[in-house]
């Protein structure tokens, strides 16, 4: 699937998930089919041009971005001082 295929709803939650740190490529991908290189091509078709300067530092080098070389476990981030709900 090409971004042009997707919605507006949806290319407003690529673009969200993508700025967001903690949300990988292979998350954006599995979710919506588009690889990373599409998300970078949606991101520059969409966001300013200072915008996406911003978010190319952002995510260039940033090892949350990419599946294979988080560390840590994968998963939602818990506050230790949240109560469980369960």
């Amino acid at each position: 699937m090409k971004f042009e295929d997707l919605k507006p709803e949806q290319i407003d939650r690529v673009i969200q998930m993508a700025w967001e740190d903690r949300t990988t490529f292979d998350a954006i991908e599995q979710q919506f089919g588009i690889s990373p290189g599409e998300v970078i091509h949606l991101m520059r078709a969409q966001l300013k041009p200072s915008s996406f300067r911003l978010w190319r530092a952002r995510t260039s080098g940033r090892v949350t971005k990419h599946l294979a070389k988080r560390s840590f476990k994968v998963g939602r981030f818990r506050c230790p001082d949240q109560r469980d709900k369960g």
